[in-house]
């Protein structure tokens, strides 16, 4: 039985400056710098074109804002979208661990001498801590259900304000395919990442199962 409870967030929550700004990096990396300012005019953004915002732990933005750029991206690209997404979360995984290893709670994570298995639960038990330490709101759990690991959002900032009659939160879970790349050095393609319950449909969390093809 989960100790946790969804959280309801107001609609103007902040958010974390450097969150916004890894995934801006990971969609001018996949979609090219016209595509980043095409989705930003697309979710009314565009004062972060050519001026994003600061690499820092600062709540300088808002959670709704890195909602909207999400749907945004999924408006823009069509039928490409949750593939697109998908990309540009194992880009912003990619770019977080470059830049704010802490933030991902992977710094000082020794993986070399574990097994598989503990590998990929202790990179998802090291972001569930950087998240939870970085935004006071947070509520992650990460559980092993029947062999099967399965990470829970109970404030997902993804779908913040969404509404939508299916999951929405690709780029988490591209996120999460990426973060057991790197926890087993395999590539990310030897992952999949099910979102099965999504706050933007009425669900009281986000939660996602992680399993080997």
């Amino acid at each position: 039985m989960s100790a946790y409870e969804p959280v309801e967030l107001p609609e103007d929550v902040p958010y974390v400056n450097a969150m916004l700004l890894q995934m801006m990096w990971g969609i001018e990396e996949v979609m090219g710098k016209h595509g980043l300012n095409a989705v930003l005019q697309e979710s009314k953004l565009d004062r972060y074109i050519d001026n994003p915002p600061p690499n820092n732990l600062e709540f300088g933005v808002l959670a709704r804002e890195y909602a909207g750029l999400n749907e945004a991206i999924e408006q823009f690209t069509g039928r490409a979208g949750k593939g697109m997404l998908k990309r540009i979360g194992r880009s912003s995984f990619r770019w977080g661990v470059k830049e704010q290893s802490a933030v991902m709670g992977l710094a000082g994570i020794a993986l070399k001498a574990l097994p598989s298995r503990l590998r990929k639960r202790a990179v998802l038990l090291g972001m569930r801590k950087g998240i939870m330490d970085t935004v006071d709101y947070a509520s992650i759990e990460v559980k092993d259900e029947d062999g099967v690991l399965v990470f829970i959002d109970y404030a997902c900032v993804s779908c913040h304000t969404r509404h939508a009659e299916e999951s929405v939160c690709h780029l988490y879970a591209g996120s999460l395919q990426e973060a057991m790349a790197y926890a087993t050095g395999k590539d990310f393609q030897e992952f999949e990442v099910f979102e099965t319950l999504c706050r933007a449909k009425g669900d009281g969390v986000c939660r996602f199962e992680i399993r080997d093809k």
